[in-house]
């Protein structure tokens, strides 16, 4: 994906976290916030934009006071006919690819997936305070 930003072609650090959610909710075309995961321990660190198969995605990073990371990866899906996504109900899928352990939904046309090195209940319990605030 090319980006001709000039002001922050990679990444934009949480200080600058009002310009970053301004930024990633124009590129993806929904108004986009970040979720606070202070209570279970994780701060904002940061995000970018990626690429996607339909157009820009948005990244968040957070961090824990271990240093542990964690990723919440959003973006537009492409209009389908399957029945769980067409129903417009949310349902948590936990896949496991490799060492990193990630919950993956469908929200409104919307797909979300957090990802980080953590075990499967830790994971979901961060994954329900995301879905609970956006």
């Amino acid at each position: 994906m090319y980006s001709p930003e000039k002001r922050h072609p990679v990444e934009v650090g949480a200080v600058d976290q009002e310009h970053l959610v301004q930024w990633l909710s124009r590129r993806t075309g929904k108004a986009l916030k970040v979720p606070r995961l202070d209570a279970l321990g994780y701060e904002l660190v940061g995000g970018r934009l990626l690429p996607g198969d339909v157009g820009a995605r948005a990244q968040f990073m957070f961090q824990n006071a271990q240093g542990v990371r964690i990723t919440l990866y959003l973006g537009a899906l492409a209009p389908t006919t399957e029945p769980a996504e067409a129903s417009g109900e949310t349902a948590f899928r936990f896949a496991q690819e490799g060492p990193v352990p990630g919950f993956y939904w469908v929200d409104q046309g919307f797909g979300y997936a957090l990802s980080g090195p953590l075990s499967r209940d830790a994971l979901m319990a961060l994954a329900e305070a995301v879905y609970r605030q956006l």
